[in-house]
């Protein structure tokens, strides 16, 4: 508990006591008690977490809605306690079968996007971008540790790299958040707003790459009614999106000691569906 202490001296709080909520990979979160009031304190020990801080700034300068930020160091947060809040409550599981919850998450993508173009445009050069993995080295990479060098859609997705990757550079960037989850949603009691919190991987990307995964969580019927509320997109971001999420989300299953469950469904489609991917996205180079 050291570090919360330490931050917290920063801060000038004496806090009357600490639960650790997470301690993981050089982040820790802890609930504290300070003149009878509960705050969540979260404390970056790693640099590379601590964009985070700046990602809250600059959401809170676009008026992109967030969770109160009380005070902050230079590698810590002191924030609201949701689970006190009269307005707010953290999300649940259900939430991912609710189309009240699902359109009203739209709201707060919408306004991600559309406030993230100009932002990316102008200072969006060195933000983080998810499509920076999708690289020959890293196809290869994940060709030798899944052991599926032989199969004929990684061969056609190398005949056409250059093109895809020329699609991509083109394909136009805004801000993106990169982790849709229930455990990172803050929905209103009475269901008239909900937002995301947690801004570690929020970077720069193309806008489908959010409608994507926020997908992948909701149920059926939630999904539908978040296409509905969140209007057209690109198609040709989806058929691009189609092919590179695959790659990237293989290449960061394949750095983990032990490939995780979730990334199975991805490399069980190298042998059946990627190939049909790729070649309808060749009508778009």
């Amino acid at each position: 508990m050291s570090i919360i202490h330490d931050e917290l001296n920063k801060l000038g709080i004496a806090c009357e006591s600490i639960s650790i909520l997470q301690d993981k990979d050089g982040i820790t979160v802890a609930r504290i008690i300070s003149d009878k009031k509960s705050y969540v304190v979260k404390c970056f020990q790693k640099d590379e977490h601590k964009r985070e801080l700046k990602n809250y700034r600059l959401l809170a300068s676009l008026d992109i809605p967030t969770i109160w930020v009380i005070a902050s160091t230079d590698s810590a947060l002191l924030l609201e306690d949701i689970d006190c809040s009269s307005t707010y409550r953290l999300g649940i599981e259900e939430d991912m079968s609710d189309s009240v919850v699902a359109r009203r998450i739209v709201v707060w993508y919408k306004q991600l996007h559309s406030q993230g173009y100009s932002y990316v445009c102008q200072h969006g050069e060195s933000m983080y971008d998810e499509a920076g993995f999708f690289t020959i080295e890293n196809i290869g990479c994940i060709k030798k540790k899944t052991g599926t060098q032989d199969a004929p859609a990684w061969a056609l997705l190398e005949q056409n790299y250059d093109a895809i990757n020329d699609l991509l550079r083109k394909t136009r960037r805004t801000l993106t958040y990169n982790d849709f989850y229930y455990t990172n949603m803050v929905v209103a009691r009475d269901k008239s707003s909900a937002l995301m919190f947690d801004y570690n991987l929020l970077g720069k990307g193309y806008a489908y790459t959010d409608v994507r995964n926020v997908l992948s969580s909701l149920s059926e019927e939630a999904g539908k009614a978040f296409i509905d509320e969140y209007g057209k997109f690109d198609p040709s971001e989806k058929a691009l999106d189609d092919v590179v999420s695959v790659v990237v989300t293989l290449y960061l299953a394949c750095l983990r000691d032990e490939f995780p469950w979730w990334a199975q469904a991805l490399l069980d489609e190298i042998d059946t569906t990627f190939i049909e991917k790729i070649t309808f996205l060749r009508k778009f180079l």
